[in-house]
């Protein structure tokens, strides 16, 4: 998952007000596009880069592609740039892999 592209998804009011609709259900383009009044081919241009950052999945049945939001994506970047920059997140990152490490070094000390 690529942070830059994330927060560049999420710059945009429309994108967050996709994300918000999307969030409650999975929705074809058309419908999305009835909350806004926007061009269909800008409105196209927000699903790509909403797609391409990996916060929405569009998913072609019929004529109509179906979209929903991929919150374990939006989840996972927001929750590990938090603690990236987050001082508190740092320390409990630090230990939770030194943690890791050495249960790893215990487990492979008793075969």
């Amino acid at each position: 998952m690529n942070v830059s592209k994330v927060f560049d998804a999420l710059s945009s009011d429309v994108r967050r007000k996709i994300l918000a609709y999307l969030s409650a259900t999975e929705m074809t383009a058309g419908e999305v596009a009835e909350h806004f009044n926007i061009s269909k081919p800008s409105l196209s241009k927000h699903f790509a880069i909403l797609e391409n950052a990996g916060l929405i999945q569009g998913e072609k049945r019929g004529q109509f592609v179906h979209y929903r939001l991929v919150e374990e994506n939006l989840i996972l970047t927001l929750g590990s740039f938090i603690q990236d920059i987050c001082p508190v997140g740092r320390k409990i990152k630090k230990a939770s892999k030194e943690k890791a490490k050495l249960k790893e070094m215990q487990e492979n000390a008793t075969m």
